[in-house]
């Protein structure tokens, strides 16, 4: 061993962060950050797409295109648990407008259900759609499903 072989540990000296913006050693006489402006100021506060007062280009494009806003199925949906609680045996949109469980007769009614549900009653559901869990239910209780 020599000394012109003698070597630091690898890690054991750290690097030197360069702090920018003291003066002309730290590398520009700007501090990297232009020139003059709202950027190179300390506060900067900029939101995105900000153009500096100019109507920006989010704002300048065509908002076209499809959607299925107006397309959208909407329904009047109803648990088999509200049912239980309904105490009527022939549920249909009247009896449950009635009841206050759905907003209008107009739109089409969906029940739903889950296994937890027992029914205590032979229902008669007359109704637009059901899920099959639901249906499981109800037929497995004596009842009758018809869609309208």
């Amino acid at each position: 061993m020599e000394l012109n072989n003698l070597k630091y540990k690898p890690g054991s000296r750290g690097q030197k962060r360069k702090i920018y913006g003291r003066g002309f050693g730290s590398g520009s006489k700007r501090g990297f950050k232009g020139n003059k402006g709202q950027g190179q100021r300390s506060t900067v506060n900029v939101r995105i797409g900000f153009e500096g007062g100019q109507t920006p280009l989010y704002r300048h494009v065509r908002k076209i295109g499809f959607n299925n806003f107006n397309f959208k199925a909407d329904y009047n949906v109803v648990s088999l648990g509200q049912i239980e609680t309904l105490g009527s045996e022939k549920v249909n949109a009247a009896v449950l407008k009635k009841a206050r469980l759905i907003r209008d007769a107009k739109l089409p009614i969906k029940v739903i259900g889950t296994d937890d549900v027992k029914l205590s009653k032979k229902y008669e559901l007359e109704i637009s759609k059901i899920t099959k869990g639901a249906a499981a239910i109800v037929e497995k209780a004596g009842g009758t499903i018809k869609l309208i």
